[in-house]
């Protein structure tokens, strides 16, 4: 058995990730899914459960057809034969064979009290299962590789029997046997000793499919590498039911920048947000936003001491470049910000303030007033921008002048709630009345403020709102609260935030739409 051959990556996304509650892909979304995760370089895709399914089945034919993968080799996953049957006679084992997939990954228990109480059979009964299995797919050409399920939990309850279901399959020549945390209980000391154990009992190549109940899928994935594991399972953004599978990222990042091993081809690691962010996209599950490595505040500075150190060595608060996994770093300005922070943001925007402290001084002091009356510059870009640009150069970028707005909401008489809004405004030298509709007030707002302004400006036809977020503030006022707006408007190639506060939603809102559009235009070059 070859311990030191190359690193197995393998990626369970498409089986075990999908089982998420609420994640639901299409066999056109597994394609993408697989092309993508192609792209990053892992060695292998398992592609879901032939036979088990019409779906996975139907990717599998499709697969064969439709994709050309570079790097990755199609799994697919099964489970042993049934009891008291012939594997060779098993229909799940025949849709395994007929998938036209290379490599198969098999479901065995290694737990005494599952085999038993779930699959109701002997213990040496499912060796059997294991053996004929594993030998049959074998003898049609296939290559496999075993998930032994529940192993360590059964390992600490029947160390000789968990032993014996590898060695079993190592025989039959099964290529690898993955130790499961099925239940995501253990913790990473405990993965090492049992996995170093494993190695020096049975000789064969051992992999980790770790769960995050314990929220150490990661550090048991590495621990198990560590111990001699030459095969590592996970998921793109850590997806799985329950709390997920260890984060196939987060692991390989680990591997790659802090053990020196490299486990995906020459560069591929710095495309991985790019790729785990269109995953995200596909899949519905936006990332989240403190997810390591890649998420978008994986390397954000908000503090003021952290701006003032980052602006000597930008390494002296960041573990690594960013740029190694495809990320940037990003500096929030809030009201926590100080001078170094105005001056770096101001930098990543294209001003260098360094030389005009009476500048830096007023944005500080400016940013600060404003977020003490509700407003957020760390998540409206957008806004602070347009800030910026008004107190280097004086005046805010303006495009129109707004004489007056007003939007009424009624009811019609099958009680559906429509909304109209009148803007007055003056814009390119003309002046303009318009009225528009929509679902809501700010819906008719929009609608209306864009297409008095498209009549100056063509380029706002290309702009559309796609999200919107409403804060609540002053806590026990209720009604009469002080409200935050922040709208994300794209041009179709792009997207940006803006903030708007008012004493009311309609208020806030007009306030982020304005700027929204304002600064549209100014990124168009209008």
């Amino acid at each position: 058995m070859d311990l030191q051959g190359p690193f197995h990556v393998y990626d369970t996304t498409m089986r075990d990730g999908a089982q998420q509650e609420g994640l639901n892909l299409s066999v056109a979304d597994k394609l993408t899914i697989a092309g993508l995760l192609d792209e990053l370089g892992v060695g292998f895709i398992e592609g879901g459960w032939p036979g088990a399914n019409p779906k996975d089945t139907e990717f599998f034919r499709r697969a064969a057809d439709e994709l050309s993968l570079q790097n990755a080799e199609l799994v697919a996953f099964g489970a042993t034969r049934k009891a008291g049957a012939a594997a060779a006679d098993d229909p799940q084992v025949a849709a395994l064979r007929e998938s036209r997939a290379p490599y198969v990954t098999l479901v065995a228990k290694s737990h005494t009290r599952h085999v038993e109480l779930a699959l109701r059979t002997t213990l040496a009964e499912n060796l059997a299962m294991v053996r004929d299995t594993v030998a049959h797919l074998r003898s049609e050409g296939q290559t496999v590789f075993l998930d032994a399920e529940h192993f360590f939990d059964g390992f600490r309850l029947d160390r000789s029997y968990a032993l014996e279901v590898l060695r079993t399959a190592y025989d039959a020549g099964a290529e690898v046997v993955a130790l499961c945390d099925t239940n995501g209980g253990m913790l990473p000391h405990w993965v090492g000793e049992i996995v170093a154990d494993v190695i020096a009992e049975t000789g064969g190549r051992v992999g980790i499919h770790a769960h995050n109940d314990t929220g150490c899928a990661v550090a048991n994935s590495v621990a198990a590498v560590q111990a001699g594991a030459t095969h590592v399972q996970g998921c793109m953004n850590g997806y799985g039911e329950r709390t997920g599978n260890a984060d196939l990222v987060t692991v390989v990042a680990n591997l790659e920048l802090k053990l020196g091993r490299r486990v995906l081809p020459e560069g591929a690691l710095a495309e991985s947000t790019r790729i785990a962010h269109a995953v995200a996209d596909i899949t519905n599950f936006p990332p989240a936003s403190r997810q390591p490595y890649v998420g978008t505040s994986a390397f954000a500075h908000k503090a003021g001491l952290h701006a003032s150190a980052i602006k000597v060595d930008p390494n002296l608060y960041q573990h690594l470049d960013p740029v190694e996994v495809g990320n940037d770093m990003r500096l929030l300005v809030s009201d926590m910000a100080g001078r170094a922070s105005i001056e770096l943001k101001g930098k990543q925007l294209g001003y260098d303030l360094s030389g005009d402290k009476d500048l830096v001084t007023r944005l500080t002091n400016k940013v600060k007033d404003l977020e003490s009356r509700g407003f957020t510059f760390e998540a409206a870009d957008a806004s602070f921008e347009l800030l910026l640009v008004e107190e280097a150069e004086g005046a805010r970028p303006s495009y129109f002048d707004v004489e007056s707005w007003r939007v009424i909401t009624e009811t019609t008489p099958d009680d559906e709630a429509a909304s109209e809004a009148t803007v007055k405004l003056r814009a390119g030298g003309e002046r303009f009345v318009v009225t528009g509709e929509g679902n809501g007030p700010v819906n008719a707002l929009d609608h209306a403020l864009r297409q008095a302004i498209g009549q100056a400006y063509p380029e706002v036809a290309k702009f559309e709102l796609i999200d919107y977020k409403v804060r609540i503030f002053d806590q026990g006022h209720g009604t009469d609260a002080t409200t935050r707006v922040l709208i994300e408007t794209s041009d179709g190639e792009s997207s940006w935030v803006t903030v708007g506060v008012g004493h009311n939603v309609i208020e806030a809102s007009w306030g982020a739409l304005v700027d929204g559009l304002t600064f549209g235009l100014r990124r168009h070059h209008v």
